[in-house]
């Protein structure tokens, strides 16, 4: 036997080709962990938790018709918010964690962010890794468990705050003032299972549970825009590999377009992945290994989300020339003579009154919650 029998030789040449480097331009690459991450304690990230559960729920009882500055002792009517709430971002931002983990990739606990209670009393959560991927399967893995995390979470969620929602009719609340929240296939098809009603002829007025619901919804396809270093920019590019850039700029043109056509709050997004997250991906140390058929159709699947929770118009404000039309609660409604009359939606659950009509006439619903930010299905 030689005297270099059973030794281990380096390979000079990797299997795979060297990932490409940041380049200048708006539209590098950026490698993950390029900067250093400064190790934090747990309780770094516990404070600035236990902050965001504070405004969130502050936010949730503004939903409910408290003020958290004047009356901070019932401050807790805002936990049905914002229990939901950040249970979605905490299953969201640990699927990262944990996928994370399974591969061997450090990476921090999650980073919330609180905001004034507002809306929605946070900007989110984030973890950051110390490294990247190896392969564009470990990338996918990392990249769809988040999402898919939360939205597991999330569906519940929406489902149960339905329950507990108003449905009135499509005029009842115009020229009250509020927010509008946009809709997405999802969040209409559950809307009609749940409440058993035409999206297309009533409003809504979401239950907390259900605004964070659909927080969580939104929160979702955010995150799943195939664009960059988010998460859908994980995916597309674990799936097409280095094809991913064609697609970010193809749904960057696409998402700017969509700010001349009802919601502003698009150009700032685009600014954001221009500048910020960066169109293109990073490539993997293992840039052309494909995924296995189960990741692949995993990747689909998670696109397939993305479809379903995607929201063109997310927020928009009120109609205010609108007139108002009250609806005593002892007496029947009685349209304007200049107007059609109201229309007829079925019972709550689509259950008739015993002894009476299928259909009942809409004075009696129930009457709305006093939170002030409402969802229209128009």
């Amino acid at each position: 036997m030689s005297e270099d029998a059973g030794r281990f030789s380096p390979t000079l040449d990797p299997p795979w080709n060297e990932p490409v480097r940041p380049r200048g331009g708006l539209f590098d690459r950026r490698t993950f962990g390029a900067r250093p991450i400064r190790e934090r304690s747990r309780n770094w990230y516990l404070g600035w938790f236990l902050a965001t559960f504070v405004t969130t729920t502050m936010a949730g009882a503004v939903h409910s018709g408290v003020d958290p500055f004047t009356r901070p002792w019932a401050m807790g009517v805002g936990l049905s918010f914002s229990v939901p709430l950040l249970a979605i971002l905490l299953a969201h931002e640990f699927g990262h964690y944990f996928a994370a983990k399974f591969h061997d990739v450090r990476a921090t606990l999650p980073l919330f962010i609180p905001a004034p209670p507002l809306l929605v009393g946070t900007f989110g959560a984030f973890i950051r890794l110390h490294g990247m991927p190896r392969t564009r399967r470990a990338l996918f893995d990392v990249g769809a468990a988040g999402p898919w995390a939360g939205l597991l979470v999330a569906l519940p969620v929406v489902a149960i705050g339905l329950r507990l929602s108003r449905v009135m009719p499509l005029d009842a609340t115009a020229g009250r003032g509020g927010l509008e929240l946009g809709t997405s296939i999802l969040f209409d098809w559950l809307s009609r299972r749940i409440l058993g009603v035409d999206p297309n002829q009533a409003t809504i007025l979401l239950h907390p549970t259900a605004l964070a619901g659909w927080f969580g919804l939104f929160v979702t396809f955010l995150n799943l825009l195939p664009v960059g270093q988010l998460d859908g920019g994980h995916v597309v590019y674990a799936l097409f590999g280095r094809r991913h850039q064609r697609i970010a700029r193809i749904f960057f043109a696409v998402i700017f377009a969509m700010g001349f056509l009802g919601w502003q709050g698009w150009w700032l997004w685009c600014f954001l992945l221009l500048f910020v997250v960066r169109l293109d991906h990073p490539d993997t140390m293992d840039a052309d290994t494909p995924l296995d058929p189960v990741r692949r159709l995993l990747a689909w699947l998670t696109i397939a989300a993305f479809v379903l929770t995607f929201m063109p118009v997310p927020l928009t404000a009120p109609q205010e020339d609108e007139a108002v039309l009250e609806i005593p609660s002892g007496e029947p409604a009685r349209p304007p003579a200049d107007r059609a009359p109201l229309p007829r939606v079925p019972a709550p659950h689509g259950q008739p009154e015993p002894g009476g009509p299928a259909l009942q006439p809409v004075h009696h619903l129930p009457p709305p919650p006093r939170a002030d930010v409402r969802r229209r299905i128009a």
